[in-house]
């Protein structure tokens, strides 16, 4: 996003700001496209533009990365799901393998594993 942002003959619309923040907030795609005066295919081209996909993907992505951010918290699967907006943990589970490419429990396993080593040293004492 950052190389397409700043490859960009013009600055970016200001108006996609707040479609992603009110998306981030929950809010339908219709509703963001209303509350920043867009219809939905000006949102839809404004968004390919922007994001090189449209609003509704954009919301999936932010949608999955609230559920996986309570993942790495802790929060157990089911429960991240229906707090993030998905219908239950089956639909998190699709939408993570579609557009994560890996599985929950794949996601979660790596994200414990993240953990930078204390030193430079590979080995111990």
């Amino acid at each position: 996003a950052l190389r397409r942002a700043a490859a960009a003959p013009w600055p970016p619309d200001p108006l996609l700001g707040e479609v992603v923040r009110r998306l981030e907030a929950g809010a339908t795609v219709a509703a963001a496209a209303g509350a920043v005066g867009l219809g939905a295919r000006q949102l839809h081209r404004r968004s390919l533009a922007g994001f090189g996909y449209g609003p509704k993907t954009l919301a999936r992505v932010l949608r999955l990365q609230r559920a996986l951010a309570m993942i790495r918290q802790g929060t157990p699967y089911a429960a991240a799901a229906l707090a993030a907006g998905c219908a239950d943990q089956a639909h998190l589970a699709r939408e993570t393998r579609e557009l994560a490419g890996t599985t929950l429990s794949d996601y979660a396993a790596s994200a414990k594993s993240e953990t930078p080593q204390p030193s430079g040293s590979r080995t111990t004492a």
